[in-house]
């Protein structure tokens, strides 16, 4: 498969890429500066320069246009303001979801929180950011041309992966390596009949590929 990966230089992203190019697939990464591509040339996947705040709808439905599948694991990130959890958490989410609709790409897994809530309330930036993660989430939720994933991590951490995991439509808070994120991830986009689902994911006692396949068709 081609898997286009949003926010193709993060943490989470660059361990599903090694994953993906592992199994044979083609990822491709969007990144928003060229000194970026050497990291994802390292990782095995293509770098596709186009930063999502600035990028049409046909800029992005053009880089899509015969992928398999498309991910989105962009974040403004730590330190970022209010507006940038606006402008990358929500509204580059919705793009990519377009883009997606136009290019016809109907395999689509997002990257979101653990309690992402368009009606979040509170004042503060991470209140804003769950905010912005579950109108996003809503959004793709109403797409009818996708076959979407929605997964919700908990606290991520940068411990080695175990592979075992819980994930289940609710788990309760709990930390889970980016390592263990992104093999999920993988694990969703070979398993299409997890189309439809919200999930949350933390650390657990069930082995990656058992965990997915025990939710899908939920």
């Amino acid at each position: 498969m081609r898997i286009v990966i949003a926010g193709g230089h993060g943490q989470i992203a660059l361990r599903l890429e090694r994953l993906l190019a592992a199994a044979g697939h083609e990822p491709a990464g969007l990144i928003r500066t060229p000194e970026q591509a050497d990291d994802l040339r390292a990782a095995g996947a293509e770098p596709v320069l186009l930063d999502l705040e600035s990028a049409s709808l046909e800029m992005v439905a053009a880089v899509l246009q015969g992928a398999d599948a498309a991910v989105f694991a962009a974040g403004a990130g730590p330190g970022s303001s209010v507006e940038r959890k606006d402008t990358v958490d929500r509204a580059a989410a919705v793009l990519l979801a377009d883009a997606a609709e136009r290019a016809g790409v109907r395999r689509h897994v997002v990257v979101s929180s653990m309690g992402a809530d368009a009606g979040h309330q509170g004042d503060e930036v991470f209140d804003a950011y769950l905010r912005a993660k579950g109108e996003a989430d809503d959004y793709v939720r109403s797409r009818k041309t996708l076959d979407w994933t929605i997964l919700r991590p908990g606290i991520l951490t940068n411990d080695a992966g175990t592979g075992l995991v819980r994930l289940e439509a609710s788990t309760g808070r709990g930390p889970i390596p980016r390592d263990d994120v992104a093999a999920v991830i993988a694990e969703l986009l070979e398993t299409p009949a997890t189309a439809g689902l919200t999930l949350e994911l933390i650390s657990g006692s069930t082995p990656v590929s058992v965990a997915v396949k025990a939710v899908a068709g939920n």
